[in-house]
């Protein structure tokens, strides 16, 4: 099994950053992919970016050129970096690990970005 816990969510303002983490442990030689998703109220979850064990990146459309997906694999860490933050990036921001055939997810961090 693999654990994961997320920090760095918060309030913030229209056009701001924040850096969210995420602590992986666990089997984690088995991770392949790892995403970050949100869910805002009354909303499906939805795919923000996700990053593979080679580096490669991938992210939604609404938030390219603005966020940035890292992987520290010394630490156990994967980052979501977010810049020029909009109220519509309000959202619990939620860390996966794929390690096929299972998923597994952290418990979420709130990000509220005000107008």
């Amino acid at each position: 099994q693999v654990q994961l816990v997320e920090s760095g969510g918060g309030l913030v303002q229209a056009g701001g950053s924040l850096r969210l983490s995420c602590v992986y442990s666990g089997r984690v030689s088995s991770i392949n992919e790892m995403g970050w998703y949100r869910q805002a109220p009354g909303k499906q979850r939805e795919l923000v970016a996700d990053i593979n064990s080679g580096g490669s990146t991938n992210y939604a459309d609404s938030v390219k050129g603005r966020f940035t997906i890292s992987r520290d694999n010394a630490v156990n860490t994967v980052y979501l970096q977010m810049k020029s933050l909009k109220p519509e990036d309000t959202a619990v921001y939620y860390c996966n690990a794929n390690t096929r055939p299972f998923g597994y997810w952290g418990q979420g961090t709130q990000v509220t970005v005000s107008s």
